[in-house]
């Protein structure tokens, strides 16, 4: 399994209150998540009504997919133009399965 996740930290220039700002968050947010189908908040900024910082996440089976995938986030971000992207950052990380070696078939049960 290989999860992506990314923080974007976006100015928003258009915003002149912590309402504004509530709104054109939202319709980013909602757009980006109905887009790629992907897990999306903002995480921090909360109170600051021209900045705001976005966490994202992205799970699938290939490192190059997510690796795109994460890409085109960002670019579709930067393209909606509501928001300037101040700076991205992102982590890619493979988890492997782990197998219990010691399962007994009705021991959890």
């Amino acid at each position: 399994m290989v999860v992506g996740t990314g923080i974007i930290e976006l100015f928003i220039s258009e915003s002149r209150s912590l309402k504004e700002k509530r709104g054109i968050l939202n319709r980013l947010l909602r757009r980006t998540q109905n887009n790629f189908n992907i897990s999306i908040a903002e995480v921090g900024a909360n109170d600051h009504w021209k900045r705001a910082i976005i966490g994202f996440s992205v799970v699938g089976n290939d490192r190059r997919y997510i690796n795109g995938k994460m890409d085109h986030i960002v670019n579709f971000l930067s393209d909606l133009r509501m928001a300037e992207i101040v700076s991205v950052k992102c982590e890619v990380m493979n988890f492997s399965p782990i197998l219990p070696t010691d399962y007994e078939e009705g021991k959890y049960d």
